[in-house]
């Protein structure tokens, strides 16, 4: 590749928002590490039976509930640079005390304590990044970082393949101490992070009140932000129909008797990783300049034809044919999901205040939160009577009134929060990104 092609597809984003995206890569990589291995480790390592391991797992993403507009209030009350920092520390108490646990009571506290600090994590880093990134780069954040999230993940679950094994409790115990460890790393990275002159301007500057942070307002204001509310519906109704499923019904529809087994799901989930990381910032150079409604509506209908795709796949039995419509199936999965990462993020962050955007994200990221708790909940009731085809069927439909519902948003929302920018320099000399890098790093001193 050459310098030029390199520079036109690797977006110009600010430093600071390249140390980001740094630091949460290395906690994606711990994360990798432990996660595809939580309901293992407590059946089999700390022997709690079936129900018990999987509430477990399930607490993680419970405590979002509360911890995704804990995150964004914190988000806005001491910053998100410090909220973002107390979210890893307790994440990675959560995971030492996970590596610990010895009875059913510990881990189910542990498991809360890295969930609620996960879902610290999520919101308060979300608007660290737009005010980072500026409004001019926000498309081109998010998707870097879902395109970083992914292969941090895929290479976490990789080493963790190498490492871990039932026979060797102690291999557990080290890769969640990795865990922890990755959180931590990015702590001291934050607390040094610096913009050139964010005292200079912010919320409250023009008005002569120079560092001083104003009140944020209450989480009331934003649920009056009805263009708001139609992207936060939008949002969890297609987590629910596209990640909600892709996490628990696809792998128990294909796995089920007669269907293919663990080595052909993982090589359809790898194809769906390596995609993603290898295509997401093509993709982004191709949405340069359309709008974000329009991407929505693409990725929906891209997991329309990824579910279709299923359905067929699940005709062919258990082999190499099966084995390949599925992994077809994740890949256009994939396309959807690099699709959608400019845009729903980008658009909450751009219609939230400055010194809002915390609650704006908390509430956001609830959304996902809400989508990845529904999604599997009805995919296993449907997979439990026997409707697997029935369920996928009725997800195509659903994907394609998704797609439509998100060509009617576009009508309200502000043009400014609706276009994929397109290549630009660094915003950092921006007076709206250093109004929100003011906002963002106002405690730094």
């Amino acid at each position: 590749m050459n310098r030029g092609t390199r520079a036109a597809l690797i977006p110009p984003l600010t430093r600071p928002a390249w140390v980001v995206l740094g630091g949460d890569f290395a906690s994606a990589v711990g994360s990798g590490l432990t996660l595809p291995y939580l309901f293992i480790y407590a059946h089999q390592v700390r022997h709690l039976g079936y129900g018990p391991a999987g509430l477990v797992v399930a607490t993680i993403a419970l405590a979002s509930l509360a911890g995704n507009p804990l995150g964004g209030a914190l988000a806005d009350r001491w910053t998100p640079r410090r909220a973002l920092m107390a979210g890893l520390g307790v994440a990675a108490a959560g995971s030492v005390a996970l590596a610990l646990a010895r009875t059913t009571t510990g881990l189910f506290g542990a498991a809360g304590l890295l969930g609620l600090g996960v879902s610290v994590i999520w919101p308060a880093q979300d608007a660290l990044l737009a005010s980072v990134a500026g409004s001019a780069g926000l498309s081109a954040v998010f998707s870097v970082r879902h395109a970083s999230l992914n292969a941090g993940l895929g290479l976490g679950a990789l080493c963790a393949a190498g490492v871990v094994s039932v026979a060797r409790p102690g291999t557990f115990t080290a890769v969640y101490v990795a865990d922890a460890a990755s959180f931590l790393v990015f702590v001291p990275v934050l607390a040094r992070l610096r913009l050139p002159d964010q005292r200079a301007s912010g919320p409250g500057s023009a008005s002569g009140q120079g560092h001083a942070r104003a009140r944020p307002p209450g989480f009331r204001q934003v649920l009056r932000d009805k263009a708001f509310l139609r992207v936060w519906a939008l949002t969890a109704f297609i987590v629910t129909i596209s990640f909600g499923q892709f996490q628990s019904s696809f792998p128990g529809y294909v796995t089920r008797p007669g269907g293919i087994g663990a080595h052909g799901l993982g090589l359809a989930f790898a194809a769906n990783t390596l995609t993603v990381v290898a295509l997401q910032l093509f993709v982004l150079r191709r949405l340069a300049g359309r709008r974000r409604t329009t991407a929505v509506a693409l990725a929906a209908t891209a997991w329309a034809a990824s579910w279709a795709v299923v359905i067929a796949g699940g005709h062919l039995g258990g082999g190499a044919a099966a084995e390949a419509a599925f992994v077809i199936a994740m890949v256009i999965f994939a396309i959807g999901e690099t699709l959608l990462s400019p845009t729903l993020p980008a658009i909450i962050n751009d219609l939230a205040p400055p010194e809002a955007a915390g609650r704006y994200n908390g509430l956001g990221v609830l959304a996902f939160t809400t989508g990845f708790l529904v999604g599997p909940a009805g995919g296993a009731a449907a997979l439990g009577a026997g409707w697997g085809a029935g369920l996928f069927a009725g997800l195509i439909l659903a994907c394609l009134v998704a797609a439509l519902a998100a060509l009617r948003l576009g009508r309200h929302l502000p043009p400014s929060a609706n276009q994929i920018e397109p290549p630009a320099a660094p915003p950092e000399e921006s007076h709206v990104t250093t109004a929100r890098a003011a906002a963002a790093f106002g405690d730094a001193g």
